[in-house]
């Protein structure tokens, strides 16, 4: 690592260590990520086989409360909005039919979800689109620092000139090296996440049915 930050330009050293912090935040925020998805999916596994598992309307509203994950806001939500329309609410927000303001709510909460998990995505991609080109500066200065340093010696022999050409070009190649797994990651939980929203909707779209079944408002 040393030897990585002993080019004779301070401009590409400093670009080689913004590269290196920017590799770091890429794999702090990848592994996070992963672990948070595998959370997720457990937890939706289990609350999705308990709510489906349940007798009644009731019991599905009690497994709903003391559920966690995704699908159990999402549900939470619902069965909370379905307690205010039952009570008949006089406010501007529940005016409309049942159905459509419980349609709403959920949709509302599927969005609060997706850019819940959507953190960190932003980040990665803007790493995976800059990176290469903050390698491709600290190379293009280097450059020009060992042609400048080649003109005031004099000297243009092969090994005079490949030496610190090729410790520029080192900038270029971390550059890549750090966006590739940025890139790679963000499509990868991308995915991930429309899968998931997918999977939201679905039960979204049951839970509605489910509750224009319990005849809310009468």
């Amino acid at each position: 690592m040393s030897n990585l930050f002993s080019v004779n330009s301070t401009v590409v050293s400093v670009t080689l260590l913004v590269l290196v912090l920017l590799s770091i935040v890429t794999w702090s925020i990848a592994l996070f990520k992963l672990w948070q998805q595998r959370q997720a999916i457990r937890q939706n596994r289990a609350f999705s086989a308990a709510f489906w598992a349940a007798r009644n309307w009731q019991d599905a509203a009690g497994i709903a409360h003391s559920g966690q994950g995704d699908l159990a806001h999402l549900a939470q939500a619902g069965f909370a909005e379905v307690q205010t329309l039952s009570g008949e609410p006089q406010d501007l927000k529940h005016l409309g039919a049942p159905q459509e303001i419980l349609e709403s709510t959920l949709r509302q909460q599927i969005q609060n979800i997706q850019r819940y998990h959507e953190r960190g995505l932003a980040e990665l991609a803007t790493i995976g689109s800059t990176a290469p080109f903050v390698g491709l500066f600290g190379t293009v200065w280097g450059i020009m620092h060992a042609l400048q340093d080649i003109g005031r010696s004099g000297a243009a022999t092969l090994d005079v000139v490949a030496g610190p050409i090729g410790e520029a070009l080192i900038a270029t190649a971390i550059g890549i090296a750090t966006a590739l797994p940025a890139v790679l990651a963000y499509n990868f939980f991308l995915r991930r996440l429309r899968v998931q929203m997918t999977e939201l909707e679905n039960f979204a779209h049951d839970f509605l049915r489910l509750a224009l079944k319990q005849n809310i408002r009468g």
